[in-house]
């Protein structure tokens, strides 16, 4: 096809609002704008499932700081998408979905019969993501894009779906190539009254602490977050979201012990507790035990989870700006026994996990980190090391707690890895949750992606597996037959390796420092530290 075409618009729009990878999978009713592909600059990383594209999609706007493009077909193909699309909504990802969808004709569904076609294919969307668009003719391409755009990137972040009936993709276009478009996401400022009112109460108080979400991390607001701490001399701790915000050897570091009941004392034995970016949800509030004594500030940019769980002063802003705003305007706070206060804290948490007899586990995650380059990115699916990992892992990290769906490592590690080649990227996975992604072992192969996956095969869905035997004395529907993960990873042209516990540090690092995909597989059965949420 010599001449442009609605698809033509997309890629171009795209390009013009800074994009240079798009994730996706054809199909019928999008070919006009993966042909478009072909004719633009833009880097396109095939996936084999549409989920899994997604989730790909999802890592690659966490490292960048970006939003990712996200380019699938109509009906099957977009309904696959919506598992990705809930955690990029929960963990406030800027994800812009882009979906084909029947000729206009067809729209308002079942009149002509189409293939993959369905009644009203955006009210599926429309619970998930923040906003929905719908293209009805070529010229409203470029706007739309650019309105999607700026909607996932204006605070709170999020993803966004978009679509695209198929005539219009495919239908001649004679206007010129796009150029410039603006999107520009609206700064999400505090109110002046409240931070003075904030920075006040924190002035005042006598035992100061700070929760830091994942807001703080997706704000790239962790200089700020350590400016207000270090002039409160405010004790910090990050919840599993917002792992990173804060130094973890920080002497004012609570770390991310959040599921111990000795850290939910200290929370709520805070006179005045500043909670940045969180929501308190069940994982932040150690399952909604976490009783505040004292004084809530919260800063959230999402309105709808401001004062959701606990009453507090609430500031509706981007994390960032408040932080910020709230450092230049408290006064200078000096407490001498701040770190140790926080340093016998974790000596009481250390002695908690000391007596549960869980050297394997403790010392699998710490040959995981030791094996993993301090800047490289990891992403692990729901399993029982992730689990241990949200507490534990002494850096940032990225996982699906936001909806807490199997399957996002390793397509997740794929997507971080399309944004920059140059160092490796970690991918962990239990057994149950690495079938999800089989399929994607052929993208990392095709792509040559430097992502190292391990997977902890305990023949099940080893955390269902504990969680029902705890309650009900046995478990049903965890126990799974799987293949030989390292034959298969073969059958792919992957190298991988079993190993075990004793030799996992030096397995993990080699394939780590190896070029393009690798998999490395521990047979071993982890068990969770004894929960506290119930003290």
């Amino acid at each position: 096809m010599s001449e442009r075409n609605g698809g033509d618009l997309v890629v171009e729009s795209l390009a013009a609002l800074g994009a240079t990878t798009v994730f996706g999978l054809p199909g019928q009713h999008a070919l006009g704008a993966f042909d478009a592909l072909r004719r633009s600059k833009l880097e396109y990383v095939g996936l084999r499932v549409e989920n899994n594209a997604g989730f790909a999609a999802d890592a690659y706007a966490r490292v960048t700081g970006g939003a990712a493009p996200l380019l699938v077909s109509t009906g099957p193909g977009a309904l696959m998408t919506l598992a990705a699309l809930q955690e990029s909504a929960a963990a406030s990802v800027p994800v812009v979905a882009i979906g084909s969808q029947v000729p206009v004709a067809g729209l308002g569904g079942g009149r002509h019969g189409y293939l993959h076609e369905l009644v009203d294919q955006k009210a599926s969307f429309r619970d998930i993501v923040k906003s929905v668009h719908t293209v009805r003719t070529a010229s409203q391409i470029p706007s739309a894009l650019a309105a999607a755009w700026e909607t996932a990137l204006t605070a709170p972040y999020g993803p966004v779906w978009v679509e695209i009936p198929q005539d219009v993709l495919l239908a001649p276009v004679t206007v010129p190539p796009v150029g410039e478009l603006a999107a520009e996401p609206r700064p999400l400022r505090p109110r002046a009254e409240l931070v003075a009112e904030a920075a006040a109460l924190l002035s005042r108080a006598e035992r100061p602490v700070v929760l830091a979400g994942g807001g703080v991390v997706r704000a790239g607001a962790e200089a700020e977050l350590r400016a207000l701490a270090e002039r409160l001399d405010a004790p910090v701790a990050c919840t599993f979201g917002g792992k990173g915000a804060f130094p973890w050897e920080h002497p004012l570091s609570l770390r991310s012990w959040l599921e111990d009941r000795h850290t939910t004392d200290f929370l709520e034995d805070a006179d005045v507790l500043l909670v940045v970016g969180s929501g308190l949800g069940e994982l932040s509030s150690n399952y909604h035990t976490f009783r505040p004594r004292g004084r809530v500030i919260q800063v959230e940019a999402d309105l709808g989870k401001l004062e959701s769980n606990h009453p507090a002063l609430g500031i509706h802003a981007d994390a960032r700006l408040a932080l910020g705003a709230l450092a230049a305007a408290v006064g200078e706070r000096r407490d001498a026994a701040a770190p140790g206060v926080v340093a016998a804290l974790l000596e009481r948490v250390r002695e908690r996990i000391d007596g549960q007899d869980l050297g394997l586990e403790r010392g699998v995650l710490a040959a995981v980190r030791d094996a993993l380059p301090e800047d490289a990115p990891s992403f692990w699916d729901m399993t029982i090391l992730a689990y241990w990992a949200w507490s534990a892992w002494p850096g940032p990290m990225h996982s699906a707690q936001g909806a807490g769906g199997l399957g996002y490592g390793f397509p997740a590690a794929l997507g971080a890895a399309a944004a920059d080649r140059t160092r490796p990227v970690l991918a962990v996975s239990g057994d149950g949750g690495a079938m999800y992604s089989i399929a994607e072992l052929a993208t990392a192969r095709q792509y040559a992606l430097p992502v190292t996956w391990l997977i902890v095969d305990d023949g099940g869905y080893g955390i269902l597996r504990e969680y029902m035997t705890d309650a009900f004395g046995e478990a049903t529907g965890t126990e799974l037959a799987r293949p030989d993960f390292v034959a298969l990873a073969g059958s792919f042209g992957v190298p991988a390796v079993r190993t075990s516990p004793e030799r996992l540090r030096d397995d993990l690092a080699e394939a780590l420092a190896a070029p393009g995909p690798s998999v490395v597989v521990l047979p071993a059965c982890l068990r969770m530290f004894a929960p506290t949420h119930l003290g």
